[in-house]
């Protein structure tokens, strides 16, 4: 060993290493096992520079979590990779993988090779996404009431003070990515980056509003300019008016106090020439990326020119698509075309600060969330709130295929997966009703977190579905087995649903293939690095 490796490296090889990689990523599952579904437990992360965050968001608690062992860090990253596809199912996709982990260690104990049941989980896949299009409904997704469903159902497992704040986050998310999407054919183009949200503390989570514009959180620059303009054009630049800082040092002299007058006079005359061709350009409003300095913004103030300075870049190309501008990099190539529009342009008050509120913008399609709440904290999770069911309606407009939640979809895969093992045969058979096992394993950990008898509960579910109900699921919030998850509303688009199982499989055939780990030493810090000088 000491003649192919360093001193010190460590290497673990054979079934020992599978079953240590499962071991970690059941270790992680069963830390967020505890906040699957409405009954779910918060967490509590705090960071290295003691920032807290409270959330039972699966996305959110992986992110946070400084995990170290490489085998969990591949279900973090395929968590990670569920939130950017589908933005939902994050936890479920990391228990998912867990009992997926739990029954190929029981395979492994019987001898049977990794192989063997990579290809039983692989042919289990290829079943699931045939299998669960089939018993899934198709849905109208222009009905507003399926797609009221299918926010709550995102939003179950979050905590909400009333009633009324949980039908205000439906409706704002439903009306957001409805104001957003284009219908191209048969399907529809959502550009998420059109929503923006912007968060003011103060007041109650109840006053949160949807903007049907863009809200930049910036005040107008100056106090002698105008706090509204209608019928506004607006000019979106990128430079900054103000005389420009050479990239070199440069050092003036002077020997007389007229040429520093005349220097002062030069300036003054260039930056008013910028404020004056904008000003012929036609433009109410100027947009900018960099700095505006006193003498721009006297200037555009004596005009009645609103300005605003210092806005990000993200924002400033936000600000350009939805008022149909194009941003202006020199002032010698600007045009009358390159002009925005928008009906109002004005700055308002919210709490103890201001925004800018630019609404009837010429390219409707941009919205802004404004989230209001007593702190940051509670503000964050209302906006982590609105990614998920934001997330659940894009989901459905897309492909508008809706399954019973609370472990019917699992349940009833899992019936029909086991009819199919008994074709495949062979020991490829065994890994497929593994994979069935894992599947009831998430309504068996609902059932857990509602307080109901685990067996008893999949015992039901089993019968059930056995006699056609292919929606009976676990409803948590009454601890009861219900027949029809649809009728109480509780429903999840199936696009989430194979987004967890690709996931989830992925993941862990992914740990099934390594049987070598090797870590090299640590390296030695030099001596001299360790003790300074006297």
């Amino acid at each position: 060993m000491s003649v192919l490796f360093k001193e010190g490296t460590q290497r673990e090889s054979g079934i020992e290493t599978i079953k240590s990689n499962i071991l970690a990523v059941r270790t992680l599952a069963e830390m967020l096992k505890t906040s699957l579904g409405p009954r779910g437990m918060d967490k509590m992360l705090i960071s290295g520079t003691s920032d807290v965050t409270v959330t039972n968001d699966g996305v959110t608690i992986v992110k946070e979590m400084d995990v170290q062992h490489p085998a969990a860090k591949i279900i973090v990253e395929a968590a990670k990779a569920q939130d950017t596809q589908v933005g939902d199912g994050t936890t479920s996709a990391v228990v998912l993988s867990g009992f997926l982990a739990e029954q190929a260690e029981k395979l492994l104990d019987q001898k049977i090779h990794p192989v063997t049941i990579i290809d039983g989980y692989k042919k289990a896949l290829e079943f699931s996404l045939e299998l669960g299009k089939k018993f899934a409904l198709k849905v109208n997704p222009n009905d507003r009431k399926v797609l009221s469903q299918i926010a709550y159902t995102a939003l179950s497992s979050k905590f909400f003070s009333s009633s009324t704040t949980l039908n205000k986050i439906i409706n704002i998310s439903i009306d957001a990515v409805l104001s957003v999407a284009e219908k191209v054919g048969d399907q529809y183009v959502i550009d998420m980056s059109n929503i923006k949200f912007v968060k003011k503390r103060g007041e109650s989570a109840d006053e949160t509003e949807l903007v049907k514009g863009f809200v930049l959180d910036k005040e107008v620059a100056h106090e002698g300019m105008p706090r509204r303009v209608e019928k506004a054009k607006i000019a979106v630049i990128d430079f900054g008016l103000e005389v420009e800082k050479p990239e070199i040092s440069a050092k003036m002299s002077f020997t007389d106090p007229e040429q520093i007058r005349e220097a002062l006079e030069e300036q003054t005359k260039y930056v008013k020439s910028l404020v004056d061709t904008l000003e012929k350009l036609g433009a109410k409003v100027i947009i900018g990326q960099k700095g505006m300095d006193d003498i721009a913004l006297y200037f555009l103030a004596k005009k009645g020119i609103i300005a605003v300075k210092n806005v990000s870049r993200s924002d400033l190309e936000k600000v350009a698509k939805a008022v149909g501008a194009k941003i202006i990099s020199s002032i010698k190539d600007a045009s009358p075309d390159d002009l925005g529009y928008a009906e109002i342009i004005e700055e308002r008050k919210i709490g103890n600060s201001k925004a800018i509120f630019i609404e009837g913008a010429k390219d409707a399609k941009a919205v802004t969330v404004l989230v209001r709440g007593s702190s940051e904290i509670v503000m964050d999770e209302i906006e982590r709130s609105f990614q998920d069911s934001i997330n659940a309606v894009k989901n459905v407009l897309n492909y508008p295929y809706i399954v019973g939640g609370g472990g019917a979809y699992e349940v009833e895969l899992a019936m029909r997966l086991r009819e199919e093992a008994k074709k495949v045969g062979g020991k490829e058979q065994l890994a497929i009703e593994a994979f069935a096992d894992a599947l009831e394993e998430i309504a068996t950990t609902l059932a857990g977190t509602a307080g109901i008898d685990e067996i008893e509960t999949i015992v039901q579910l089993r019968n059930l579905h056995a006699k056609g109900y292919k929606f009976a699921g676990v409803n948590v919030e009454s601890g009861k087995i219900e027949e029809d998850m649809m009728k109480i509303n509780v429903i999840d688009p199936l696009v989430v649903k194979e987004s967890i199982l690709k996931s989830s499989v992925e993941a862990v055939t992914a740990l099934l293939k390594i049987d070598d780990f090797i870590a090299a030493a640590p390296m030695k810090q030099n001596p001299q690095q360790q003790q300074p000088y006297g």
